[in-house]
């Protein structure tokens, strides 16, 4: 911790490393084994878990960005095993929101120069690559993947085990298990790569793909489609996910564009 300044009330947990010029408020506490890089900014009011990385530059818990935020006390919580890469900004939540909390799950990475908003939710295993911004209050469920460049609208959601491409435009809901691209963001398929790396098994793969397609291809609205889907298709989890997610999206789900590719 040489040249570093580290409140004394902070609470750092055993077989912690801090390198140098790097500085940590009074409200923190990071669990044991992590490491904090270089030039690494945390402010007050940041909890972070076990054995997480944070490389240099990376700010944490700075005050939101949001006209709203009236110097209230709100949060960052980060789950185990993080990585946190070069220069990506978290910031805390608001009370406006009524959640004052951003959180980052477990097992999650977070690439260089990506900004987390505040009182967004990211869940576990999820990847935010290099340049993704993510506004206020953004949701990004388990598994999810969202490509470099891209831009999530405040309010949007993104489904478990969904792939957003790279350089995207976030403006509605990215629902689970889609392949997401195009412009303007379209559903372009399911992550079958993604779904089979994670154990899925071709029947459910399948159920997947004919909900889908019900969903987008069967000249139905959205709202008659998942009727159709809750009459005629078998209990799984798979179906209560989509449905559930579908029901909850205040923005819409992404749409379908059959000149831009095909769907399955």
């Amino acid at each position: 911790m040489q040249n570093s300044i580290v409140h004394p009330n902070a609470k750092i947990g055993a077989n912690v490393k801090i390198e140098a010029f790097t500085t940590i408020a009074e409200h923190v506490e990071i669990g044991e084994g992590s490491w904090i890089g270089p030039n690494v900014t945390i402010f007050d009011y940041v909890k972070i878990g076990k054995n997480c990385k944070v490389f240099p530059g990376a700010v944490i818990g700075a005050i939101p960005q949001d006209l709203k935020f009236n110097e209230e006390v709100s949060y960052v919580e980060i789950g185990d095993n993080v990585t946190i890469r070069e220069c990506a900004t978290i910031n805390r939540g608001t009370a406006a929101s009524g959640k004052s909390l951003t959180k980052i799950g477990n097992n999650t990475l977070i690439m260089s120069y990506v900004h987390v908003a505040h009182d967004c939710v990211v869940g576990n295993n999820c990847i935010l690559t290099s340049y993704v911004g993510i506004a206020g209050e953004t949701e990004v469920d388990d598994w999810a993947i969202v490509g470099g460049g891209s831009l999530a609208h405040q309010f949007t959601k993104i489904g478990s085990h969904a792939m957003v491409a790279g350089g995207s435009e976030i403006g509605k809901d990215v629902p689970p298990y889609a392949l997401a691209g195009r412009k303007p963001l379209s559903y372009a398929g399911i992550n079958i790569v993604g779904l089979r790396r994670r154990g899925f098994t071709s029947e459910q793969i399948t159920t997947i793909k004919e909900i889908y397609n019900v969903i987008y291809q069967s000249n139905l609205n959205v709202s008659d489609a998942c009727k159709k889907i809750e009459a005629e298709f078998p209990e799984s989890n798979e179906k209560r996910t989509i449905l559930d997610f579908i029901a909850k999206s205040s923005r819409g789900i992404i749409r379908f564009n059959p000149g831009g590719g095909n769907a399955e």
